[in-house]
Protein backbone atom coordinates (compact mmCIF):
# COMPACT_ATOMS: atom_id res chain seq x y z
CA UNK A 1 0.00 0.00 0.00
CA UNK A 2 2.93 2.35 0.76
CA UNK A 3 6.37 2.64 -0.83
CA UNK A 4 8.19 3.14 2.47
CA UNK A 5 7.42 3.42 6.16
CA UNK A 6 9.34 6.57 7.06
CA UNK A 7 6.25 8.79 7.19
CA UNK A 8 3.73 6.19 8.35
CA UNK A 9 2.87 7.94 11.62
CA UNK A 10 2.32 11.22 9.78
CA UNK A 11 0.10 9.47 7.22
CA UNK A 12 -1.92 7.74 9.95
CA UNK A 13 -2.70 10.93 11.86
CA UNK A 14 -3.36 12.84 8.64
CA UNK A 15 -6.02 10.37 7.41
CA UNK A 16 -7.55 10.02 10.89
CA UNK A 17 -7.73 13.82 11.24
CA UNK A 18 -9.36 14.15 7.81
CA UNK A 19 -12.03 11.64 8.83
CA UNK A 20 -12.75 13.65 11.99
CA UNK A 21 -12.81 16.94 10.06
CA UNK A 22 -15.16 15.57 7.40
CA UNK A 23 -17.45 14.16 10.08
CA UNK A 24 -17.46 17.60 11.74
CA UNK A 25 -18.24 19.16 8.37
CA UNK A 26 -21.28 16.93 7.92
CA UNK A 27 -22.47 17.80 11.44
CA UNK A 28 -22.04 21.55 10.89
CA UNK A 29 -23.71 21.25 7.48
CA UNK A 30 -26.66 19.44 9.03
CA UNK A 31 -27.07 22.13 11.69
CA UNK A 32 -26.78 24.80 9.02
CA UNK A 33 -29.72 23.22 7.23
CA UNK A 34 -31.75 22.61 10.40
CA UNK A 35 -31.33 26.23 11.50
CA UNK A 36 -32.24 27.48 8.00
CA UNK A 37 -28.91 29.30 7.84
CA UNK A 38 -27.70 28.09 4.46
CA UNK A 39 -29.01 31.05 2.46
CA UNK A 40 -27.68 33.75 4.78
CA UNK A 41 -24.58 34.30 2.60
CA UNK A 42 -25.84 35.07 -0.88
CA UNK A 43 -22.47 35.30 -2.64
CA UNK A 44 -19.78 32.75 -3.43
CA UNK A 45 -16.70 34.56 -2.10
CA UNK A 46 -13.94 32.01 -2.49
CA UNK A 47 -11.16 34.29 -1.22
CA UNK A 48 -12.78 37.53 -0.01
CA UNK A 49 -15.14 35.55 2.22
CA UNK A 50 -12.38 34.10 4.39
CA UNK A 51 -12.91 36.78 7.05
CA UNK A 52 -16.35 37.46 8.57
CA UNK A 53 -17.82 40.98 8.66
CA UNK A 54 -15.62 43.00 11.04
CA UNK A 55 -17.76 46.10 11.54
CA UNK A 56 -21.40 47.16 11.55
CA UNK A 57 -21.19 48.60 8.03
CA UNK A 58 -20.22 45.20 6.67
CA UNK A 59 -22.95 43.50 8.69
CA UNK A 60 -25.54 45.92 7.30
CA UNK A 61 -24.27 45.25 3.78
CA UNK A 62 -24.63 41.47 4.04
CA UNK A 63 -27.99 41.85 5.74
CA UNK A 64 -29.18 44.06 2.86
CA UNK A 65 -28.19 41.32 0.39
CA UNK A 66 -30.13 38.76 2.42
CA UNK A 67 -33.21 41.02 2.37
CA UNK A 68 -33.36 40.65 -1.41
CA UNK A 69 -33.99 36.89 -1.48
CA UNK A 70 -37.38 35.11 -1.14
CA UNK A 71 -36.49 33.50 2.20
CA UNK A 72 -36.31 36.89 3.88
CA UNK A 73 -39.23 38.45 1.98
CA UNK A 74 -41.64 35.55 2.55
CA UNK A 75 -40.44 33.91 5.78
CA UNK A 76 -37.91 35.91 7.79
CA UNK A 77 -38.91 39.53 7.22
CA UNK A 78 -39.28 40.07 10.96
CA UNK A 79 -35.71 39.11 11.96
CA UNK A 80 -33.31 41.68 13.33
CA UNK A 81 -29.67 42.12 12.36
CA UNK A 82 -28.72 40.28 15.56
CA UNK A 83 -30.81 37.30 14.44
CA UNK A 84 -29.17 37.52 11.03
CA UNK A 85 -25.71 37.40 12.57
CA UNK A 86 -26.50 34.01 14.10
CA UNK A 87 -27.58 32.35 10.86
CA UNK A 88 -24.78 34.09 8.95
CA UNK A 89 -22.13 32.71 11.31
CA UNK A 90 -23.51 29.15 10.95
CA UNK A 91 -23.07 29.32 7.18
CA UNK A 92 -19.74 31.12 7.55
CA UNK A 93 -18.44 28.37 9.84
CA UNK A 94 -19.58 25.77 7.31
CA UNK A 95 -17.73 27.47 4.46
CA UNK A 96 -14.61 28.21 6.52
CA UNK A 97 -14.38 24.59 7.62
CA UNK A 98 -14.67 23.53 3.98
CA UNK A 99 -11.74 25.77 3.02
CA UNK A 100 -9.67 24.43 5.91
CA UNK A 101 -10.37 20.81 4.91
CA UNK A 102 -9.28 21.56 1.35
CA UNK A 103 -5.93 22.97 2.51
CA UNK A 104 -5.49 20.30 5.17
CA UNK A 105 -5.93 17.66 2.47
CA UNK A 106 -3.83 19.30 -0.24
CA UNK A 107 -0.66 20.38 1.58
CA UNK A 108 0.21 17.02 3.23
CA UNK A 109 -0.75 15.27 -0.02
CA UNK A 110 1.75 17.35 -1.99
CA UNK A 111 4.40 16.76 0.68
CA UNK A 112 3.92 12.97 0.71
CA UNK A 113 3.89 12.81 -3.10
CA UNK A 114 7.13 14.81 -3.14
CA UNK A 115 8.62 12.32 -0.67
CA UNK A 116 7.47 9.46 -2.93
CA UNK A 117 5.57 7.90 -0.06
CA UNK A 118 2.62 6.43 -1.99
CA UNK A 119 2.34 3.57 -4.40
CA UNK A 120 0.79 4.67 -7.69
CA UNK A 121 -2.73 3.40 -6.98
CA UNK A 122 -3.06 5.10 -3.59
CA UNK A 123 -1.65 8.34 -4.96
CA UNK A 124 -4.24 8.30 -7.75
CA UNK A 125 -7.05 7.56 -5.27
CA UNK A 126 -6.07 10.44 -2.98
CA UNK A 127 -5.76 12.89 -5.88
CA UNK A 128 -9.20 11.81 -7.06
CA UNK A 129 -10.63 12.35 -3.57
CA UNK A 130 -9.13 15.85 -3.53
CA UNK A 131 -10.84 16.56 -6.87
CA UNK A 132 -14.11 15.42 -5.26
CA UNK A 133 -13.49 17.89 -2.41
CA UNK A 134 -13.03 20.70 -4.93
CA UNK A 135 -16.20 19.65 -6.73
CA UNK A 136 -17.99 19.55 -3.38
CA UNK A 137 -17.28 23.26 -2.95
CA UNK A 138 -18.83 24.00 -6.33
CA UNK A 139 -21.77 21.72 -5.54
CA UNK A 140 -22.35 23.58 -2.28
CA UNK A 141 -22.70 26.87 -4.14
CA UNK A 142 -24.86 25.21 -6.81
CA UNK A 143 -27.14 24.10 -3.96
CA UNK A 144 -27.27 27.56 -2.38
CA UNK A 145 -28.13 29.18 -5.73
CA UNK A 146 -31.32 27.11 -5.91
CA UNK A 147 -32.73 29.03 -2.95
CA UNK A 148 -31.82 32.58 -3.97
CA UNK A 149 -34.35 33.31 -6.72
CA UNK A 150 -37.70 31.52 -6.63
CA UNK A 151 -37.57 29.39 -3.47
CA UNK A 152 -37.42 30.00 0.27
CA UNK A 153 -35.04 27.05 0.77
CA UNK A 154 -32.52 25.11 -1.27
CA UNK A 155 -33.51 22.34 -3.67
CA UNK A 156 -33.76 19.03 -1.82
CA UNK A 157 -32.27 17.32 -4.88
CA UNK A 158 -29.18 19.51 -4.76
CA UNK A 159 -29.03 19.12 -0.98
CA UNK A 160 -29.03 15.34 -1.34
CA UNK A 161 -26.28 15.55 -3.99
CA UNK A 162 -24.20 17.71 -1.64
CA UNK A 163 -24.68 15.35 1.30
CA UNK A 164 -24.16 12.21 -0.79
CA UNK A 165 -20.81 13.48 -2.07
CA UNK A 166 -19.76 14.31 1.49
CA UNK A 167 -20.46 10.71 2.52
CA UNK A 168 -18.67 9.35 -0.57
CA UNK A 169 -15.56 11.35 0.36
CA UNK A 170 -15.82 10.28 4.01
CA UNK A 171 -16.37 6.62 3.09
CA UNK A 172 -13.41 6.65 0.71
CA UNK A 173 -11.08 7.94 3.43
CA UNK A 174 -12.45 5.49 5.99
CA UNK A 175 -11.80 2.62 3.56
CA UNK A 176 -8.21 3.79 2.99
CA UNK A 177 -7.76 4.10 6.76
CA UNK A 178 -9.07 0.57 7.42
CA UNK A 179 -6.85 -0.90 4.70
CA UNK A 180 -3.86 0.85 6.25
CA UNK A 181 -4.40 -0.08 9.91
CA UNK A 182 -5.23 -3.69 8.99
CA UNK A 183 -2.40 -4.09 6.52
CA UNK A 184 -4.72 -5.05 3.68
CA UNK A 185 -5.55 -3.87 0.18
CA UNK A 186 -9.20 -4.84 0.02
CA UNK A 187 -11.25 -3.45 -2.86
CA UNK A 188 -14.52 -1.70 -2.10
CA UNK A 189 -16.17 -3.09 -5.25
CA UNK A 190 -15.74 -6.76 -4.46
CA UNK A 191 -17.30 -9.59 -6.50
CA UNK A 192 -17.42 -12.14 -3.66
CA UNK A 193 -20.99 -13.52 -3.65
CA UNK A 194 -20.74 -14.47 0.03
CA UNK A 195 -20.86 -10.81 1.05
CA UNK A 196 -23.62 -9.75 -1.35
CA UNK A 197 -26.14 -9.22 1.45
CA UNK A 198 -23.75 -6.85 3.27
CA UNK A 199 -23.11 -4.97 0.03
CA UNK A 200 -26.85 -4.57 -0.46
CA UNK A 201 -27.16 -3.43 3.15
CA UNK A 202 -24.54 -0.72 2.66
CA UNK A 203 -26.19 0.42 -0.59
CA UNK A 204 -29.59 0.65 1.15
CA UNK A 205 -28.08 2.65 4.03
CA UNK A 206 -26.61 5.06 1.51
CA UNK A 207 -29.99 5.37 -0.23
CA UNK A 208 -31.56 6.01 3.18
CA UNK A 209 -29.18 8.90 3.76
CA UNK A 210 -30.22 10.37 0.41
CA UNK A 211 -33.87 10.02 1.40
CA UNK A 212 -33.00 11.62 4.73
CA UNK A 213 -31.66 14.63 2.82
CA UNK A 214 -34.97 14.76 0.92
CA UNK A 215 -36.86 14.70 4.22
CA UNK A 216 -34.66 17.47 5.61
CA UNK A 217 -34.80 19.59 2.46
CA UNK A 218 -38.58 19.35 2.25
CA UNK A 219 -39.12 19.63 6.03
CA UNK A 220 -41.06 16.41 5.59
CA UNK A 221 -40.36 15.40 9.18
CA UNK A 222 -42.80 18.06 10.36
CA UNK A 223 -45.83 16.21 8.99
CA UNK A 224 -47.31 12.88 10.12
CA UNK A 225 -45.75 13.13 13.57
CA UNK A 226 -47.01 9.74 14.70
CA UNK A 227 -45.50 6.26 14.79
CA UNK A 228 -45.84 3.45 13.77
CA UNK A 229 -48.73 4.63 11.60
CA UNK A 230 -48.90 7.83 9.60
CA UNK A 231 -51.76 9.27 11.60
CA UNK A 232 -54.24 6.38 11.46
CA UNK A 233 -52.99 4.54 8.37
CA UNK A 234 -49.92 2.77 7.05
CA UNK A 235 -49.91 4.84 3.85
CA UNK A 236 -50.30 8.65 3.91
CA UNK A 237 -53.93 9.54 3.27
CA UNK A 238 -53.24 12.87 1.56
CA UNK A 239 -51.48 11.32 -1.45
CA UNK A 240 -53.52 10.96 -4.65
CA UNK A 241 -52.22 8.86 -7.53
CA UNK A 242 -53.31 9.32 -11.12
CA UNK A 243 -50.47 7.58 -12.93
CA UNK A 244 -47.92 4.96 -11.91
CA UNK A 245 -45.15 7.56 -12.05
CA UNK A 246 -46.86 9.42 -9.22
CA UNK A 247 -45.57 6.75 -6.84
CA UNK A 248 -42.06 8.14 -7.49
CA UNK A 249 -42.91 11.77 -6.85
CA UNK A 250 -40.00 12.83 -4.63
CA UNK A 251 -41.41 16.34 -4.40
CA UNK A 252 -44.30 15.04 -2.31
CA UNK A 253 -43.55 15.55 1.39
CA UNK A 254 -45.79 12.73 2.60
CA UNK A 255 -44.49 10.21 0.09
CA UNK A 256 -40.86 11.03 0.87
CA UNK A 257 -41.48 10.47 4.59
CA UNK A 258 -43.27 7.19 3.76
CA UNK A 259 -40.27 5.95 1.75
CA UNK A 260 -37.84 7.02 4.48
CA UNK A 261 -39.83 5.17 7.15
CA UNK A 262 -40.20 1.96 5.21
CA UNK A 263 -36.67 1.78 3.90
CA UNK A 264 -35.62 1.90 7.57
CA UNK A 265 -37.73 -1.23 8.21
CA UNK A 266 -36.12 -3.02 5.24
CA UNK A 267 -32.63 -2.12 6.50
CA UNK A 268 -33.53 -3.31 9.99
CA UNK A 269 -34.79 -6.73 8.87
CA UNK A 270 -31.88 -7.19 6.44
CA UNK A 271 -29.53 -6.41 9.35
CA UNK A 272 -31.18 -9.14 11.44
CA UNK A 273 -30.82 -11.62 8.55
CA UNK A 274 -27.11 -10.78 8.24
CA UNK A 275 -26.74 -11.17 12.00
CA UNK A 276 -28.15 -14.70 11.85
CA UNK A 277 -25.66 -15.57 9.10
CA UNK A 278 -22.75 -14.24 11.17
CA UNK A 279 -23.93 -16.10 14.29
CA UNK A 280 -24.10 -19.26 12.21
CA UNK A 281 -20.47 -19.12 11.07
CA UNK A 282 -19.40 -18.16 14.64
CA UNK A 283 -16.69 -15.67 13.61
CA UNK A 284 -16.02 -13.84 16.89
CA UNK A 285 -14.28 -10.83 15.39
CA UNK A 286 -17.00 -10.36 12.79
CA UNK A 287 -19.69 -10.94 15.41
CA UNK A 288 -18.28 -8.16 17.61
CA UNK A 289 -18.19 -5.82 14.61
CA UNK A 290 -21.78 -6.74 13.75
CA UNK A 291 -23.06 -6.11 17.29
CA UNK A 292 -21.56 -2.61 17.29
CA UNK A 293 -23.22 -1.96 13.94
CA UNK A 294 -26.57 -3.32 15.11
CA UNK A 295 -26.57 -1.17 18.25
CA UNK A 296 -26.03 1.89 16.06
CA UNK A 297 -28.87 0.76 13.76
CA UNK A 298 -31.19 0.53 16.77
CA UNK A 299 -30.06 3.97 17.99
CA UNK A 300 -30.63 5.47 14.56
CA UNK A 301 -34.15 4.06 14.32
CA UNK A 302 -34.96 5.21 17.86
CA UNK A 303 -33.75 8.74 17.11
CA UNK A 304 -35.72 8.78 13.86
CA UNK A 305 -38.91 7.92 15.74
CA UNK A 306 -38.18 10.55 18.40
CA UNK A 307 -37.62 13.19 15.70
CA UNK A 308 -41.09 12.47 14.34
CA UNK A 309 -42.83 12.41 17.72
CA UNK A 310 -41.09 15.62 18.83
CA UNK A 311 -42.12 17.60 15.75
CA UNK A 312 -38.59 17.53 14.31
CA UNK A 313 -36.96 19.00 17.42
CA UNK A 314 -33.63 20.63 16.49
CA UNK A 315 -31.40 18.69 18.89
CA UNK A 316 -33.01 15.33 18.16
CA UNK A 317 -32.88 15.94 14.41
CA UNK A 318 -29.20 16.87 14.73
CA UNK A 319 -28.48 13.72 16.76
CA UNK A 320 -30.26 11.67 14.10
CA UNK A 321 -27.99 13.17 11.44
CA UNK A 322 -24.87 12.69 13.58
CA UNK A 323 -25.70 9.03 14.20
CA UNK A 324 -25.87 8.52 10.42
CA UNK A 325 -22.10 9.18 10.35
CA UNK A 326 -21.53 6.41 12.89
CA UNK A 327 -23.90 4.19 10.93
CA UNK A 328 -21.97 4.61 7.68
CA UNK A 329 -18.61 4.03 9.39
CA UNK A 330 -19.84 0.98 11.31
CA UNK A 331 -21.40 -0.52 8.17
CA UNK A 332 -18.14 0.08 6.27
CA UNK A 333 -16.28 -1.61 9.11
CA UNK A 334 -18.63 -4.61 8.92
CA UNK A 335 -18.26 -4.76 5.16
CA UNK A 336 -14.46 -4.48 5.29
CA UNK A 337 -14.10 -7.25 7.88
CA UNK A 338 -16.47 -9.48 5.90
CA UNK A 339 -14.18 -9.48 2.86
CA UNK A 340 -11.76 -12.42 3.09
CA UNK A 341 -8.04 -11.68 2.79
Amino acid sequence: MLKNTKYETFFYYWIASLILLLSSMIIVGGLTRLTDSGLSITQWQLFSGILPPLNEIKWEYYFSLYKEIPQYILVNNNITIEDFKIIYLWEYAHRLLGRFIGLFFLLPLIYLIYKKFFVKKLKFNLIFIFCLILFQGFLGWYMVKSGLVNNVSVSHYRLSMHLSLAFIILSSLVWIYMNYVRGSEKLFFNKNKNILSIQILFALIFCQIILGAFVSGLDAGKIYQTWPLMNSSFFPDDVVFVKLIDYLNFNNHSLVQFFHRNLAYIIFFLSIYIGFKIFKINNRQLLKTYLIFFIIILLQIFLGIMVLLSGAHLYLASLHQISSIFLIISSLNLYHRSIPL
